[in-house]
């Protein structure tokens, strides 16, 4: 896990060494710890993102990888390292930094929600292994700028209201 200079955001290697990488972040009108962010991001799953974790699911079955199913929405109060949330693995957490991992065979995922006072970024950053990661991550590469970029309009609202 490399920091990066803002000290806050954590990624897989330098990111002149992934394969993918994108940060993200909005101005929120309240302060919230990164698992506040979790817990509102996912508590209302859009039926559009679940649509699109089956359609992963059974695509990616068919190379022998393991099933997400999306998220659950449920709520957390804490998290330690080595805590699962959903199909991630926490592998950092204090009050600024959730920094979330999936690790297969095909790629390695890190997904880092920070927060600077009203300020949250999600990063995710990907490294692949092979052929079917590089194919996996055309299309997912594409909609995840889309998703995450919604998820942040989306919070914006729901804390605005």
């Amino acid at each position: 896990m490399i920091v990066l200079d803002d000290k806050s955001i954590r990624v897989l290697e330098r990111v002149s060494e992934l394969d993918y990488f994108d940060s993200q972040t909005a101005e929120l009108p309240c302060e919230v710890t990164p698992l506040d962010v979790w817990n509102l991001v996912i508590s209302e799953p859009r039926p559009c993102l679940k649509l699109a974790f089956k359609v992963r699911d059974r695509i990616s079955a068919v190379f022998g990888v393991q099933e997400i199913q999306g998220f659950s929405g449920q709520q957390v109060a804490s998290v330690e390292v080595g805590d699962r949330l959903d199909f991630f693995l926490v592998e950092d957490v204090d009050d600024s930094v959730l920094v979330l991992t999936a690790r297969d065979r095909h790629l390695d995922v890190m997904t880092c929600i920070s927060t600077q006072g009203s300020a949250v970024t999600i990063t995710s950053s990907v490294q692949v292994h092979n052929a079917f990661g590089h194919a996996y991550m055309l299309p997912v590469g594409i909609a995840h700028r889309w998703i995450v970029r919604n998820m942040l309009r989306r919070l914006q609202s729901k804390l605005s209201a």
